[in-house]
């Protein structure tokens, strides 16, 4: 059952269509809903003047349920339902004896008696049963900045500040709404304005909420600037071409152009758009990460523990795979219902705007975790998700394949003009130039490769608005910069990986390169897709055990540095290592294949295992104390990086045989068996205790993933001398921090460490 919501139009009609034979002032807008009824049936209701009202049945047949459910992204109808099978509903009938050819893209290009005239009662309400497969590329239901049927698009949207204290402000939060129109700035009469309309501006503008404004004070410069002959304004203000006349918001619209929206007035040119009116003034409040910070670092980190809620997987910020913190675990939302109200509940619940894309069908990567929740309904003014009506994860069949992901609006910060590439081969690769401050004078220059690595280059492509970073590249001499911007004006830059843009990550003072200028230049590749690594960690609990094993049978083990320190010392080949042994099954949950960093021509042989390295250090494994120190050590190279298993229907494409290509094709799966060499933790010297095993992929982020975060996997360790039990295995990212903290303290206080 999907329904959509009662604020915007339904963005999913291919192209233009024609006008509508029953007048609307936007386009029509359908959802099915009902008792039971699933995704793609239920009974039809019809937005209309701001109302959800029903369909009679009455002549209605299988042409204007195939129209309806195209409406809906539907690839066709398989029947109708007639006599309120899905129950009566409530409110208006909208529309009866609808009567379509067939081939419209709307219901409302079809013939009716026109809006609410009917001779029908709830007991006649028609329902549709669309075929489940969505039409050919519906994977995400974007905003639209059309009004309505007449062909012209409602552009950008912007804040003038007015205030001397607005103007100073790096980012602009209040001031008066002006809307780009046909390629032409207007402002927005304040007649009819409401809290409403401030609403949608501001969200459209990335921030989640908006506030009062003192308007009296605003009349009073309003005032003054037309009591003076010589305003310029004053006469701008004459000019209808000036205005945009009329404005009238639910609150829940993703865009202005989704509302009321009245450009002129009825008379046209005749009669003035804002007679004694003024500019309408908004003032936005951001959301806690783009605030000024005053308050102590990790507070953003807090505020972000507290809202039970993230995205994941996303290559800006605000965009990303949905997961909300349910029994301190985190899962996913299914896509059943998805529509961009519920998103813009998720994006204004993180502090961003309202949401631009509800994106479907795992579009921005896989979770292994539960589904928490499925066919959630917002109505557009919840605080949180979780205050929306919706159903359980598990109820209706749910995988991860339909897992929802948003893209929200974000402020303007400007950081995308303070960074830019030079001399690559297309405009996603070259040398990294940035823009900062030198004695008081904005200049561009090159970054000190020294220190620069995936983290820091995954921060430069967000930036850049390109996605992620495929490669970070520390020798650029066969890039030509800009000319005039080689010198080296940042360096020492190191980023934690979630920062906006380089100037945030921490860096030297006065600038200090070891390698100079030149062909030792930092320098990106970036890619719009990427990776992501995770391991399973419930197989790892599962085939954990202890192995005693002869050294007779070690000698490969130990010339590849699997083994501990203390084997070096052994009377070799009498005597054995105790081995703590374990499966892994790392799947490729991104969007891009997982490949080697290298070529096959830089691939090291290894001659007792005879086999090639593609990454020397694929995986590490470590036995830690409770507090932290490492005990015992091991690791794993991607002598075999192929796809060992994928989902029914998908081929293999990478394979260890015969020298083949190496990788994880993305929704396979790679598996380690715990049989194989190093695929263990040598634990022969470590003593009975509570530890913790650690499992952590990619240790070296020597390849892009786009989420880092799920790539340390640990697991609760009792070994008792003589056996081993592995529990509470889970991804790092996969319980909530404080849960990980109050975990970890319990067993410090268990063992005497506190």
């Amino acid at each position: 059952m999907w329904s959509l919501p009662a604020a915007f139009p339904l963005l999913l009609l291919l192209g233009q269509t024609s006008p509508s034979r029953l007048q609307s002032l936007s386009t029509m807008k359908l959802r099915l809903v009902g008792p039971g009824s699933r995704l793609e049936e239920g009974r039809l209701e019809v937005l209309h003047q701001g109302q959800w009202g029903t369909v009679c049945d009455d002549d209605f047949a299988l042409q204007e349920a195939t129209v309806a459910c195209r409406q809906l992204g539907f690839e066709a109808a398989l029947t109708w339902a007639h006599s309120a099978k899905y129950g009566p509903g409530e409110g208006r009938i909208w529309l009866d004896n609808v009567h379509c050819v067939g081939t419209e893209s709307s219901l409302d290009q079809c013939r009716s008696n026109g809006w609410g005239v009917s001779d029908c009662s709830h007991s006649e309400d028609v329902g549709v049963v669309c075929h489940p497969q969505r039409q050919r590329g519906y994977l995400s239901e974007r905003v639209s900045n059309a009004l309505g049927h007449q062909g012209r698009r409602l552009e950008e949207v912007r804040l003038k500040p007015i205030l001397a204290s607005a103007k100073r402000q790096s980012l602009v939060t209040e001031g008066a709404v002006e809307v780009k129109y046909e390629g032409h700035w207007r402002q927005v009469c304040d007649q009819g304005w409401t809290r409403n309309n401030s609403r949608v501006v501001c969200g459209m503008l990335g921030f989640p909420s908006e506030a009062p404004v003192v308007s009296h004070y605003y009349r009073k410069v309003w005032n003054s600037k037309m009591k003076d002959p010589k305003s310029r304004l004053k006469s701008l203000t004459k000019k209808n071409s000036f205005w945009i006349h009329r404005v009238n918001c639910l609150g829940t619209e993703p865009h202005m152009a989704n509302c009321q929206v009245q450009v002129a007035p009825a008379q046209g040119k005749l009669r003035p758009a804002c007679p004694g009116g003024m500019h309408a003034v908004v003032s936005c409040v951001a959301g806690p990460l783009f605030r000024p910070l005053k308050a102590k670092p990790g507070s953003k980190e807090s505020w972000a523990e507290e809202t039970s809620m993230r995205l994941r997987s996303g290559a800006q910020v605000g965009e990303g795979r949905v997961e909300v913190l349910m029994n301190r675990r985190w899962g996913t939302v299914c896509d059943h219902g998805w529509n961009l109200i519920s998103a813009s509940v998720v994006c204004r619940q993180l502090g961003f705007g309202s949401a631009r894309e509800a994106l479907f069908g795992a579009q921005l990567g896989q979770a292994l975790g539960p589904i928490h929740l499925s066919e959630v309904r917002c109505g557009g003014y919840e605080r949180t998700l979780s205050d929306c009506p919706s159903l359980e994860g598990s109820q209706n069949g749910c995988q991860h394949d339909n897992d929802a992901a948003v893209r929200c609006n974000i402020p303007n910060l400007g950081f995308q003009d303070q960074v830019r590439l030079a001399g690559g081969r297309s405009p996603e690769e070259g040398v990294v130039e940035v823009q900062v401050d030198v004695n008081g004078v904005q200049r561009w220059g090159a970054v000190c490769s020294d220190h620069w690595g995936l983290s820091e280059a995954m921060v430069a492509c967000r930036q850049l608005g390109l996605g992620f970073a495929s490669h970070a590249i520390k020798d650029t001499w066969y890039w030509q910069g800009t000319p005039g911007a080689g010198e080296v004006v940042m360096s020492g830059v190191h980023c934690s990986g979630t920062e906006l843009a380089l100037q945030q990550c921490q860096r030297h003072g006065p600038v200090h390169c070891s390698h100079g200028t030149g062909r030792f230049s930092a320098g990106v590749s970036c890619t719009d897709s990427a990776a992501d690594l995770v391991l399973n960690a419930q197989l790892v609990q599962e085939t954990a055990y202890l192995e005693d094993r002869p050294l007779s049978q070690l000698y490969c083990a130990h010339e590849e540095n699997c083994l501990s320190q203390s084997a070096d010392r052994m009377d070799w080949p009498y005597g054995h290592r105790r081995l703590l042994r374990f499966s892994s099954q790392i799947h490729n949950l991104g969007r891009a294949d997982f490949r080697p960093k290298t070529g096959r021509h830089s691939w090291i042989w290894h001659q007792c295992h005879r086999h090639y390295h593609s990454i020397e250090v694929f995986t590490h494994y470590d036995l830690l104390t409770l507090n932290g120190s490492k005990v015992a050590e091991g690791h794993k190279a991607s002598f075999c990086l192929e796809d060992t298993n994928c989902p029914t229907g998908m081929q293999r494409r990478y394979a260890c045989a015969n020298f083949g290509e190496q990788g994880v094709t993305v929704g396979c799966w790679d598996t380690y068996r715990h049989d194989i060499d190093c695929q263990w933790v040598d634990i022969t010297d470590v003593g009975p205790g509570d530890y913790i095993f650690q499992v952590v992929v990619n240790p070296k982020l020597e390849v892009a993933e786009s989420d880092f975060s799920n790539n340390v996997m640990r697991c609760r360790c009792k070994y008792d001398g003589q056996r081993v039990w592995l529990h509470d295995c889970h991804t790092g990212d996969s319980h909530r921090a404080d849960t990980e903290r109050s975990l970890e303290q319990e067993r410090r206080l268990r063992n005497n460490l506190i």
